[in-house]
């Protein structure tokens, strides 16, 4: 877009280079920046934050919840929501960098009251608090979501073998050109003979003897039109 958006300026184009490696080493972020500055590699953290504590998953009653109190007043309203008080005013949680210095004695504190009620309960609680949180769903229960489902992330097509064949939808939405279903995955060989005689211009005596030698594989089952 940038790119585009030059080319409207100057009338001149230029290439882009985006490599997925380069990609996936800008989404160090902060750990990258910490390195960077300090010499020192963070250690693997699973779904907790090197530098930014209470923040990742929990258990609770009935499952678990992503939490990411990212400053110290997200904190305060965390512990009065939740109860703990006296884990808001001790010295060693009143602050991110001593949070992060005694974190394992916070999460204990934290957990011992998470696991005692539901996901729903801890999201409605701590959402009108604005208390950043979401729910860990399941597969199930993504494509049950009620947005999900408005954004219509599953697609239904016919399959030989299994009717109304639910496949995972295309994210991108388009207003004039939307991507659509362009049929069921194929079985394997189906398209074996069209690729080999309307592609390759092989006869049908020729692509019948590759099958005849087990070269190739031609699978007859097709979609009824």
């Amino acid at each position: 877009m940038a790119a585009l958006a030059y080319r409207e300026q100057t009338g001149e184009g230029q290439h882009t280079d985006l490599a997925l490696l380069d990609s996936q080493v800008a989404m160090l972020a902060n750990q990258g920046m910490f390195y960077l500055v300090s010499g020192e590699s963070p250690g693997r953290s699973g779904n907790a934050h090197a530098t930014v504590v209470p923040y990742g998953t929990f258990p609770v009653a009935d499952g678990e919840i992503a939490l990411a109190i990212g400053n110290d007043s997200q904190f305060q309203r965390f512990c009065k929501v939740t109860g703990l008080v006296e884990t808001g005013i001790d010295e060693r949680f009143k602050h991110n960098r001593d949070r992060v210095a005694n974190r394992d004695a916070l999460l204990a504190q934290m957990g011992a009251v998470l696991a005692t009620r539901t996901r729903a309960e801890w999201l409605l609680a701590l959402e009108e608090v604005g208390v950043p949180c979401g729910p860990i769903n399941s597969i199930g229960e993504v494509f049950s979501d009620p947005q999900v489902r408005s954004r219509n992330m599953c697609w239904e097509v016919d399959h030989p073998f299994r009717p109304k064949l639910k496949l995972v939808a295309n994210p991108i939405h388009m207003s004039r050109t939307p991507p659509a279903p362009q049929g069921p995955p194929p079985l394997l060989g189906q398209h074996t003979a069209a690729v080999l005689g309307d592609l390759l211009s092989l006869a049908t005596s020729e692509i019948d003897e590759l099958v005849a030698q087990k070269v190739i594989f031609c699978n007859p089952v097709v979609l009824a039109s």
